[in-house]
């Protein structure tokens, strides 16, 4: 292998587990250069929601918040009905705390936590966000951080290749647009591009439940770090499992929080029909709408819940696009959405008469919890979408990939949609910010551990 360039550590992927484990790697004092396939540092990270879940953190602990690792770990293996690779599901969770913690004391990132509702599966509020509580705007803060550290970001970079010498990474290979090939050596490669939810093949192979769903991730994401991985004889798990969201805006494809069905609001099919227990995560939910005829929903809700909403900036851009329909009654509501009225009634009544008698209505959801929808009322139309793979490579305690053997390669390190998620082998596995949690935790270990072994080779 001839290279140009040589450096300590080579980042394939600035997202938040590529620039997370950056900032990382350079703290520990390597050289490190950030390669982007794009042309700009978005991805998986800015189309999220930006919520990262984390136990026993001093910003918990600010807002009078009681948690913990073990009941986190619980939660993440409660969900996933106990399919989570465990050393996995550990790895995250007595991770992340600190790595946040660790953000905001080193690079200024500023974050709080979300008080107002529960997402399903949390047993506590352990949800975290930078005051703008949106992805972009935490992709931003670390972008920014990863700039004032002077960490290069060199976009429009798409590595192809990686070389391998006696089971080490001795550098890597990436095409420009113009067709010029670049090769870099390194000291170490972290995988921090995410998985294969922008590749059909892949997604047709491992997640033929989501065939039908539109993808809502960023089309970079088509899965190279599994590919090399099998050409590596890498460990691969959970191929399976991903992440979907039953409340796409359509038109406008802006992200509908499930804020709105945890605080009482539920779905409606074209019938005017609810048809699942929503209560149950969006994840599991987005097979459930894209079923429903047309494979469009309504999000019912009214106006304490609006207002709740406006918090996030993605439902402001729905009002601003005119998404949000609006009716001081139910049946007004019905002829502006275009469902039976009837039916909608009956759901309402349905769900008023669980409400009062503390039951669970036909699917199973408990209305008992929030209070029941009052005029005036609102809707809008949503599809159900995959938002990005949970599958990966195997790594250890120290984030190095791991082989078909059990070994781990030596300076070959993974993080974020790249490694195997903590959401099991099934798409109800998800549990709420998953995939921001092994993006920020597993790249701050992986920068963490290829900061020390390339430092320490120097000594």
């Amino acid at each position: 292998m001839s290279a140009e360039v040589s450096v300590d550590i080579a980042v394939v992927g600035a997202g938040a587990c590529g620039l997370t484990a950056a900032l990382r790697a350079a703290d520990a004092g390597a050289e490190v250069l950030v390669l982007e396939k794009t042309d700009s540092p978005f991805g998986s990270t800015s189309m999220s929601s930006g919520f990262v879940p984390a136990a026993a953190t001093a910003f918990q602990a600010k807002q009078g918040i009681e948690d913990s690792v073990t009941l986190f770990a619980e939660d993440i293996q409660g969900k996933a009905k106990g399919q989570a690779v465990p050393h996995l599901v550990d790895l995250a969770t007595r991770s992340i705390g600190p790595a946040l913690e660790w953000l905001h004391d080193g690079h200024g990132v500023d974050w709080v936590v979300l008080d107002d509702f529960l997402y399903p599966g949390h047993s506590c509020h352990r949800m975290h966000a930078v005051p703008e509580k949106t992805g972009e705007a935490l992709l931003a803060r670390l972008v920014s951080a990863a700039e004032t550290q002077g960490i290069p970001i060199v976009c429009d970079a798409p590595v192809d290749t990686l070389f391998v010498d006696d089971g080490t990474i001795a550098g890597i290979a990436l095409e420009r647009p113009d067709g010029a090939r670049e090769t870099i050596a390194c000291g170490a490669a972290i995988l921090a591009c995410n998985g294969y939810g922008g590749n059909a093949g892949l997604v047709s192979r491992y997640l033929p439940y989501m065939q039908g769903a539109p993808y809502h991730g960023h089309a970079g994401n088509t899965g190279e770090a599994i590919l090399w991985g099998e050409r590596l004889g890498a460990r691969i798990a959970c191929l399976s499992a991903c992440q979907g969201h039953g409340s796409l805006a359509d038109p406008g494809a802006i992200l509908i929080s499930w804020a709105l069905m945890m605080q009482g609001g539920f779905q409606v099919n074209a019938d005017g029909r609810r048809f699942s227990n929503e209560h149950r995560g969006y994840s599991e939910q987005a097979v459930d709408v894209v079923a429903q005829p047309g494979g469009r929903v309504w999000c019912v809700f009214d106006e304490r819940i609006r207002e709740t909403a406006r918090g996030l900036s993605e439902f402001r851009d729905a009002e601003s696009m005119g998404l949000i329909k609006s009716a001081p009654t139910v049946e007004t509501l019905a002829s502006a959405i275009g469902v039976s009225a009837s039916n909608l009634e009956a759901e309402f009544i349905q769900i008023e008469a669980c409400a009062a008698g503390g039951g669970t209505d036909p699917h199973g959801r408990d209305f008992a919890t929030a209070p029941v929808l009052r005029p005036p009322f609102h809707a809008v139309r949503v599809s159900g979408a995959l938002f990005h793979t949970q599958g990966g490579l195997v790594i250890d305690e120290t984030a190095r990939v791991v082989g078909s053997d059990g070994r781990p390669f030596g300076n070959l390190f993974a993080g974020g949609g790249a490694a195997c998620g903590v959401s099991g082998t099934e798409l109800a596995g998800y549990l709420s910010g998953n995939g921001l949690l092994t993006a920020i935790a597993f790249g701050s270990v992986a920068g963490q551990s290829a900061g020390r072994l390339v430092t320490h080779r120097r000594e």
